[in-house]
């Protein structure tokens, strides 16, 4: 089995189907920069995940990549709208095919990963996984206090609750009024 150097950068571009026959083992870290969708949901772009990826073959001949993404993304709180540092372990299982109909044909403890003839962009599979790792919403594991605030709460207050009591009285206001 081959292997990358510890801290080398991981390769953009590599041919899946090589290397899970040649056996190669790749480790390394990457930038949220260089992957652009979950470079929009963090504040720290320029902080790294580690990388360690396992390409091989399994008894049926199926080519696979077995690996560990992890990392800590500083996000906004949805509640409090301060930063957090949220960490993150994801694990990769997947099948290399090439259409949707093998895809079909694996086992259910495989996710497929379609590519076509020649390389791949592996920290575009990276990016994937690690947004289905990342919460939808993030809050802090706390109580933190919402920072949102809509205008004058003595007036807000008696608005919403005049409109709690009686969600119609806008219409009611129309239905009175003369017809200009």
């Amino acid at each position: 089995m081959s292997t990358t150097p510890d801290k080398t950068r991981l390769p953009r571009q590599l041919d899946p189907r090589k290397f899970a026959q040649k056996q190669i083992e790749i480790e390394g870290p990457v930038a949220f920069s260089d992957m652009p969708r979950v470079a929009e949901l963090v504040l720290n772009p320029s902080a790294e995940v580690h990388v360690a990826l396992a390409f091989g073959m399994d008894e049926q001949r199926t080519r696979l990549i077995k690996g560990e993404i992890t990392g800590l993304a500083e996000v906004t709180c949805q509640r409090c709208l301060e930063s957090m540092e949220l960490p993150f372990e994801a694990e990769l299982n997947l099948a290399i095919v090439w259409d949707e109909d093998e895809a079909k044909n694996l086992p259910k403890r495989f996710d497929p990963l379609i590519v076509g003839e020649g390389v791949t962009d592996i920290y575009t599979v990276i990016e994937d996984e690690i947004l289905l790792e990342l919460p939808m919403v993030s809050y802090h594991d706390h109580n933190c206090q919402s920072k949102t605030s809509f205008g004058d709460e003595g007036e807000a207050g008696e608005e919403a609750s005049s409109n709690e009591r009686n969600p119609f009285q806008i219409l009611e206001q129309l239905k009175g009024s003369p017809k200009s």
